[in-house]
């Protein structure tokens, strides 16, 4: 096989993450691949794997500005929209937020070390909550909020990139389908192995 470089390596500060980047023009369907992953190991062709947690598959990336975090939210929401199978009236979407690597003590620092104040108002949950809800709104007007069975998940997750320079965030973004995602205790993409306690268990 001729080698590959379509994958390549992006470098994280926080561990236990790893972030794989895909060329612009060369992107799969990150969201049906990962479907697929699903499918394989419940119907029991892939075994459950032992170092990976979770795979989110970001759609788009964006610096965390509200106008480009609008585009790209408005964008993916109507692609979904586009492959909608579903057939209701009613549209059902949730939130999720993840400033992964973001602590709170940082945040207070880099507004108070920062010119411009609005450079980290998104990094406000509910800031960013109502800019994703209006992009959502703009694209199906009579959609509503539903945390416990929304049928459109929009995940925007902080990436801890290394080397990007200071008073600039990087956010990864998803629209993804309810089967892709669990909302307790909090929305976020499923895990690989449902439940790792009761596997030890069984295999006991």
């Amino acid at each position: 096989m001729e080698k590959s470089d379509i994958l390549s390596l992006v470098k994280l500060t926080r561990s236990g993450l790893v972030l794989l980047k895909l060329p612009f023009d060369k992107s799969p369907a990150v969201v049906d691949i990962v479907s697929q992953i699903f499918q394989s190991l419940e119907s029991g062709i892939l075994k459950s794997p032992l170092w990976c947690n979770r795979i989110l598959p970001i759609q788009g990336t964006c610096c965390l500005d509200e106008k480009e975090l609008k585009k790209i939210v408005t964008k993916l929401v109507e692609q979904f929209m586009n492959n909608r199978q579903e057939t209701g009236d009613t549209v059902k979407f949730a939130v999720g937020y993840n400033r992964r690597g973001i602590e709170e003590t940082e945040m207070k620092n880099l507004r108070n070390t920062s010119s411009d104040p609005d450079i980290f108002a998104l990094l406000d949950r509910n800031k960013c909550f109502s800019v994703v809800a209006a992009a959502v709104k703009e694209v199906v007007p009579d959609s509503i909020v539903d945390l416990k069975d929304p049928e459109i998940c929009v995940l925007v997750e902080v990436l801890p990139l290394s080397g990007v320079p200071d008073r600039t965030a990087i956010v990864g973004v998803s629209v993804l389908p309810r089967a892709l995602v669990t909302t307790k205790p909090r929305l976020c993409i499923k895990a690989l192995v449902s439940d790792t306690k009761e596997t030890n268990k069984k295999k006991r």
